[in-house]
């Protein structure tokens, strides 16, 4: 595996109202989550990255109670607004206790689109940070990891998946979208091989 340069891990849409089986919208997605124990995995590598001082950024949706800017104009907008899920100041917007965030970790949140650099200042963060890889986890492998990983690749990153710390909406979509997609944007590991390779890496510079 090749070397990851000014890495930050990226953790997308790990929120209550996402993950919570009896509070998200996508059931499939929360059940899928859950049985892959990804939050798990997340926060281990979340450790890893904390203890070497390098960014962890949480990409969080957060709409206005207003729903200002949202849009029908696509499924997952129609059902946002229909739902009003995801509003801020509710308990959808938290994230898992496990994931943090800790004081020094990024929160960037979006009110409006479908993916995490759409009208936020996660490129601004990533950038003052000196970032070079983002390492992806999160939900969903369907929609706004893919997105994600695309819009990172056009601004300049490198992209790697931490495939077993990652989740779509049934383990057929999350096959699909992995081999068929993500694979052409980033390289696919395990949250173990991002670990020693963090491991790897710090030992050099010491």
């Amino acid at each position: 595996m090749s070397s990851y340069e000014a890495p930050a891990l990226v953790i997308s849409e790990c929120q209550e109202g996402i993950l919570d089986a009896e509070r998200s919208v996508s059931s499939g997605l929360a059940e899928q989550a859950a049985s892959r124990s990804i939050v798990e995995r997340i926060a281990r590598l979340a450790r890893a990255f904390r203890i070497r001082g390098l960014p962890v950024v949480h990409c969080i949706i957060e709409h206005r109670p207003d729903q200002a800017g949202m849009l029908p104009n696509s499924y997952l907008g129609a059902m946002a607004l229909r739902s009003r899920s995801m509003t801020a100041g509710t308990a959808d917007v938290a994230i898992p206790a496990p994931l943090g965030p800790e004081p020094a970790d990024i929160v960037s949140s979006r009110a409006t689109g479908l993916t995490a650099f759409y009208g936020t200042d996660l490129d601004a963060m990533l950038r003052h940070h000196r970032v070079r890889t983002v390492v992806l986890t999160g939900v969903s492998t369907n929609v706004a990891l893919p997105g994600l990983a695309l819009e990172a690749v056009n601004r300049g990153y490198d992209v790697v998946l931490a495939e077993d710390c990652t989740a779509g909406s049934s383990a057929q979509a999350h096959a699909f979208f992995v081999h068929q997609q993500l694979k052409l944007l980033a390289r696919v590991v395990t949250a173990d091989e991002v670990v020693a390779r963090l491991h790897q890496e710090s030992s050099a510079r010491s």
